[in-house]
This record gives C-alpha cells, sequence and structure tokens, in this order.
C-alpha cells in the first residue's frame, strides 16, 4: 500500500502543517488496500523526540473505501465519516502538529494501517490501545516520513 502526500515535497514539512504555523493535518492518499479490508488506522509519531517516541496523530476506524484525507481533518472526537480519533501526547484528540526543540531535522513517520476489522474502541484512544486492537488484524501497510526542524 503507497501512502503519499500533496501537502509537501522532498520530505520536508511546510510551516503551515507545524506549531509554527496553523498546525493543520497535511493531506495524505493511498493506493486501494488488499481485498478484505475492513478498516484503516493511521498513526503519526516523531522516534527522534527527546525521552520517547513521540504521537502525534491517532486515527481509526476509517471506511474501507476511504483513499485520502484531506489537509485540516477537524480535531472532533468522531468524524462524519463515522472514524475515531485518539489522543496524541499534546494531550488532544486529532492532529498534533510537529514542534521539536530546536537542532537536527526530527523525522515524522505516518503509517495507515488495512486492517481485517474495525477496532471500535472509543474516541480518545491511545497509541498504545490502537496498537493492541489491531494485532492479529493487519492486512499491510503504508508509510511516509517528513522531516521538520526549527
Amino acid at each position: 500500500m503507497k501512502l503519499t502526500t500533496s501537502s509537501f515535497q522532498d520530505s520536508r514539512i511546510p510551516a503551515k502543517f507545524t506549531c509554527n504555523g496553523a498546525g493543520i493535518s497535511p493531506q495524505l492518499a493511498w493506493s486501494a488496500p488488499l481485498a478484505g479490508t475492513v478498516s484503516f488506522a493511521l498513526i503519526v509519531t516523531d522516534p527522534d523526540a527527546p525521552g520517547q517516541t513521540f504521537v502525534h496523530w491517532v486515527l481509526y476506524d476509517l471506511p474501507a473505501d476511504t483513499r485520502s484525507l484531506p489537509e485540516g481533518v477537524s480535531g472532533l472526537g468522531q468524524l462524519a465519516d463515522g472514524s475515531r480519533q485518539g489522543r496524541n501526547d499534546f494531550g488532544d484528540l486529532g492532529y498534533g502538529g510537529p514542534c521539536p526543540p530546536p537542532g537536527p531535522a526530527h523525522h515524522y513517520i505516518f503509517t495507515l494501517y488495512a486492517l481485517d476489522a474495525k477496532l471500535n474502541l472509543p474516541v480518545g484512544a491511545t497509541r498504545a490501545q490502537v496498537e493492541a486492537a489491531m494485532q492479529g488484524h493487519i492486512l499491510a501497510r503504508g508509510e511516509l516520513i517528513g522531516l521538520f526542524q526549527r
């Protein structure tokens, strides 16, 4: 499964998707998943954060016929299509833009999972809860890496 974005080129994340700008989520698109896909989950992390991997976005129970997300996905817990957003490490629901300390560029890993089940977790689930619920249900994954530094 191929994950792409029209929101940034050459892996450099523009300021509008970070805490230096509006902090909106970037556009994402992906190829058709394997047969048997029932839902998708998206997890965005920064493994370069001081201390431990920082979670920027947890989104799950995206319908199987979804092939893209627009820029600026709402921070609501449940979206119109029934998908749900988890809690990021800023303590908020939905997307939290990159906001690293000054220094070298951090890697922001967008990982989309095609699943053979809906997770049916409540709004606000953590990355750990989503990853535990996905065990044994992952059919495919796609990954996109963006870079940002301040």
